[in-house]
């Protein structure tokens, strides 16, 4: 997750008052994702989470809340 401008290849949704920019190919294999803002004993942060987690082989596994 990175503050970015849109490109071509990104799909733009405004969303409650944000702005959110996801890169097209990547939508079509994770399809829909969540965005939460979560507080953790030892601190908080976003948590993304999608309906299809996707792999690449690192240390995330299945899972696309890096």
């Amino acid at each position: 997750m990175v503050l970015d401008e849109p490109k071509d290849t990104d799909d733009v949704c405004k969303i409650n008052g944000f702005t959110v920019v996801m890169d097209k190919e990547l939508y079509k294999r994770t399809k829909q994702v969540t965005v939460d803002y979560v507080n953790y004993g030892f601190g908080s942060g976003f948590k993304l989470t999608c309906e299809s987690p996707i792999s690449d082989g690192s240390a995330c596994g299945s899972s696309c809340k890096c």
